[in-house]
């Protein structure tokens, strides 16, 4: 086993604290994570480039001057919304122009689908499940409710 095959041992034999302890040693300054894993990552990194080297010089001025190359733009207020976000569809939403029918305690529902929601009775809801609870008069899964998902079924 190599010495740096057994410091890499080491390390993933420490409990958290001691990889957050560790991590304040190697970099003077706060992990910005404390999961275990990320710490791990970080510590292995520092100590194979301290026992096999680090950059170049001629790579470490290349990436010096690759960096002093970018431009950021700061500080500019370019960036304008010019249309209303919406959600992304989710696999199984019905397309807008769809009709979804359900009859519940002998009554028809009918729903259309919209871009921008559901129309039902004249009235646009967000959601299938606000549709279900105006007919119902309880909290329902829209999708469940309507036939789109059954149970137990991912969204």
């Amino acid at each position: 086993m190599t010495p740096l095959d057994a410091e890499l041992a080491a390390l993933r034999a420490l409990a958290p604290a001691a990889l957050a302890a560790r991590f304040r040693t190697e970099f003077d300054r706060e992990p910005r994570s404390k999961q275990p894993a990320w710490l791990l990552r970080r510590l292995a990194f520092k100590a194979q480039e301290r026992r096999l080297g680090g950059l170049s010089e001629v790579a470490r001025r290349r990436l010096e001057a690759l960096i002093a190359e970018i431009e950021l733009p700061f500080n500019q207020c370019d960036h304008v919304m010019s249309q209303r976000l919406t959600r992304a569809r989710r696999r199984g939403d019905p397309l807008p122009g769809s009709t979804l029918t359900r009859v519940w305690r002998d009554r028809a529902l009918v729903v259309r689908v919209l871009d921008s929601g559901f129309d039902f009775d004249g009235t646009v809801y967000k959601s299938l499940s606000a549709i279900a609870k105006v007919v119902t008069g309880t909290h329902w899964n829209g999708r469940l409710f309507f036939g789109l998902a059954g149970r137990g079924a991912q969204p």
